[in-house]
């Protein structure tokens, strides 16, 4: 088993609160992560018939089988139950009393403001990282064939194939989570505007494009996408917001929770189609830009990732906030540096009064190097920034 970075921040909050909420992708190990954490609590999945018939019927009587720490798995398929929640907790006053977990984040977020706020520390589990595939003594020599692996903890248990798991994985998504969370009748049309978006990875938000060649209306398309971020399937990358011009681009841009997710979409079986394929480049950011969102989720930190790019093409592909301070990111897909690479980040520091401060450039190549007041980081040496 590949220990979870996210779990000693999980046994944290569950000695400070008397709810943990952990969400995340479907099979993205959240199951595997709480059982492992806490070992001596009872587990009750939602997802099975009887044991949800049970929970709905008599949900006091249900809570009451468990008083000793109990793991609720799919909680949002059963809204009675969070009430019954906190009315326990707040009756016993101790901590650690409940694990829920979900992959539906809106539906779970949704009951948990309306019952568990200010009782419940919300957690996010996101597919393996990087440092994690690392310390599992897993090795991948290329990135291509990372990005066609993707991170789902569930290839490397079994060692499937991407080819075998991801389109059972879609398929399976389609079937159950997107029918649960909202009444799709077209799911064709559905399975046509995700490869779409697949197709759209790393670039601008254009909902009205999107919609009209998916054949569906702009308000369609905003909702879809709404569905995606909230199943863990997408998330959008907002520009930064300070104005150092103000020609500035205001749409998101659009990346994927898993690049094996964006492969099998766009029909890549092979890391060969990966080297060739025109997307390669946006492929490769995107693994970046997900490696550091998993850094802050896996702390428990929600990521201040955003992006900046001017209306005369100037772009820097990630930029990190911290308080007052900002550390702008390029990201280049290229295994052999050139002065290009630093053509943007160069003009966003002197435009943004960062002359002189320390910048990054993450690429494809082996080594790590110092150009300047830019680190240039391999993806292979790609550490977390908090």
């Amino acid at each position: 088993m590949i220990l979870r970075t996210l779990e000693h921040k999980l046994r944290e909050m569950a000695g400070k609160f008397p709810v943990v909420s952990l969400t995340g992708p479907r099979q993205s190990g959240k199951i595997t992560l709480v059982r492992h954490a806490f070992p001596d609590y009872a587990y009750a999945s939602l997802e099975k018939p009887d044991i949800r018939l049970y929970a709905q019927s008599d949900p006091r009587g249900f809570l009451k089988n468990y008083p000793d720490g109990l793991i609720i798995d799919e909680a949002q398929r059963v809204p009675e139950l969070f009430s019954h929640i906190q009315s326990i907790v707040d009756q016993a006053g101790r901590t650690g009393q409940f694990v829920i977990t979900g992959s539906q984040n809106f539906l779970l977020l949704e009951k948990i403001s309306q019952s568990l706020a200010g009782r419940v520390a919300i957690l996010k589990l996101l597919p393996f990282s990087l440092m994690e595939l690392k310390s599992g003594k897993i090795t991948v020599d290329h990135y291509d064939q990372l990005l066609l692996n993707g991170f789902y903890p569930r290839l490397y248990d079994k060692e499937i194939d991407p080819q075998d798991y991801y389109p059972n994985y879609i398929q399976t998504y389609l079937e159950r989570d997107v029918r649960q969370i909202k009444n799709i009748s077209d799911l064709n049309t559905f399975t046509r505007f995700i490869k779409l978006c697949a197709g759209r990875v790393g670039q601008l938000l254009n909902l009205s494009a999107l919609g009209q060649e998916a054949g569906i209306t702009h308000s369609t398309a905003k909702a879809w996408i709404s569905l995606l971020e909230s199943s863990y399937i997408v998330f959008l990358l907002y520009p930064h917001h300070r104005n150092f011009t103000k020609r500035l681009v205001k749409a998101p841009k659009l990346y994927f929770y898993d690049t094996g997710v964006i492969c099998s979409l766009l029909g890549l079986t092979q890391k060969e189609h990966v080297f060739t394929h025109y997307l390669r480049g946006s492929l490769f950011e995107n693994f970046i830009i997900a490696e550091i969102y998993k850094s802050f989720a896996n702390i428990g930190k929600e990521a201040p990732l955003t992006f900046w790019r001017d209306k005369a093409g100037h772009e820097i592909d990630l930029i990190v906030e911290s308080g007052n301070d900002i550390h702008p990111m390029e990201i280049k897909s290229g295994q052999t540096i050139s002065k290009d690479f630093f053509r943007d980040i160069n003009y966003f520091n002197g435009l943004s009064g960062r002359a002189g401060q320390i910048s990054t450039l993450i690429y494809g190549g082996e080594s790590d190097q110092k150009w300047n007041d830019i680190q240039v980081k391999s993806w292979k040496n790609l550490t977390p920034l908090v």
